[in-house]
C-alpha cells in the first residue's frame, strides 16, 4: 500500500470510529436532563409505563425550548422506596418516583375513574412541572419560605400547562381531581408538609384554568371564583418576570 493509501484508510477508519462515538451523544452541560434507574421489582410496571408513554421526555422538552437553564439539572426516574418525588437543591436533581404512580393509581381507581392510565399521565406531567418550578426558583435565586415556594411551584406548573390550552387546561382539572381524592382519604392535611392541603390545590389549579379562560369553563364558574381571571393574571406575570433572563427568544 502506497503512503497516500495508507493515510487515506487511516483517516476513513478514524471517521468512522468517529461515527461510532457520535451515536453516543456527550451529556447536556445545561437544561433539564433525564436519566432511567431500574426499578425495585414493586416498580418495574411503572417505570415501563413512563418509558412507553414518554412522559418525561415530552414534558422535558417542552422546559428546555421554553427555558434555557444557565446549568444541568438532572431528573431521575428511579425507586425511592416511600421517600416522595422532589428537588433536591443540593445536587440539583429531580427524583421521580415510580412508587409514587403506584398510589397515584391507587387513588385513581378507588375515585371510579375509567381513564386511569390517562389520568395517571396527566398527574405525572403536573408533577415534572411542579419540579421543574422549583428547579427554576433555584436558578433564579428567588427567596422564598417553604410554603411560598411550593405555592409558586404549583404556579409554574399552571401557567406552562395554560399555555398548551385545552391539553395543558385537562392536565391540570385531572390534577386538581387527585388532589380531591387525596384530602377525601385523609382529611386532615399533614401539619409537616409544605405544600398546600390538597384541597387548597385542587381548588388553586381550578381557578388558574378558570381565570386563564372564563369562556371555555363555563361550567367552572362559581362566585368564589369571581377574582380567579385576576388571580390567574398575576401568577403568569410573576413567573414571566422571574423568568425573563432565562427565556429564549
Amino acid at each position: 500500500m502506497t503512503a497516500g493509501r495508507r493515510r487515506a484508510a487511516c483517516a476513513a477508519a478514524l471517521l468512522l470510529l468517529a461515527t461510532g462515538c457520535a451515536e453516543q451523544p456527550p451529556a447536556r452541560d445545561r437544561g433539564f436532563v433525564l436519566r432511567y434507574e431500574e426499578p425495585a421489582a414493586a416498580d418495574r410496571k411503572h417505570q415501563r409505563f413512563l418509558k412507553d408513554r414518554a412522559l418525561a421526555e415530552s414534558v422535558l422538552a417542552d422546559l428546555n425550548a421554553y427555558v434555557d437553564l444557565p446549568h444541568r439539572v438532572e431528573v431521575v426516574a428511579r425507586s425511592c422506596d416511600g421517600e416522595g418525588t422532589g428537588y433536591d437543591p443540593g445536587e440539583r436533581r429531580i427524583e421521580l418516583c415510580y412508587d409514587d404512580l403506584t398510589e397515584e393509581r391507587e387513588l385513581i381507581e378507588r375515585s371510579g375513574s375509567g381513564r386511569p392510565d390517562e389520568d395517571l399521565a396527566e398527574i405525572v406531567r403536573e408533577t415534572i412541572h411542579h419540579e421543574a418550578g422549583h428547579a427554576l426558583a433555584d436558578a433564579l435565586h428567588l427567596t422564598l419560605d417553604d410554603r411560598a415556594e411550593e405555592d409558586a411551584a404549583d404556579g409554574f406548573a399552571q401557567v406552562m400547562l395554560v399555555r398548551g390550552q385545552a391539553e395543558g387546561e385537562n392536565t391540570l382539572l385531572t390534577a386538581a381531581r387527585s388532589y380531591d381524592a387525596a384530602a377525601a382519604a385523609d382529611p386532615i392535611p399533614d401539619p409537616t408538609d409544605e405544600h398546600a392541603p390538597p384541597a387548597a390545590r385542587a381548588a388553586s389549579h381550578r381557578c388558574a384554568v378558570y381565570g386563564a379562560a372564563p369562556a371555555r369553563h363555563p361550567d367552572l364558574a362559581t362566585p368564589a371564583r369571581a377574582d380567579c381571571a385576576a388571580t390567574w393574571t398575576r401568577t403568569r406575570d410573576t413567573w414571566t418576570r422571574d423568568l425573563a433572563p432565562l427565556l429564549r427568544h
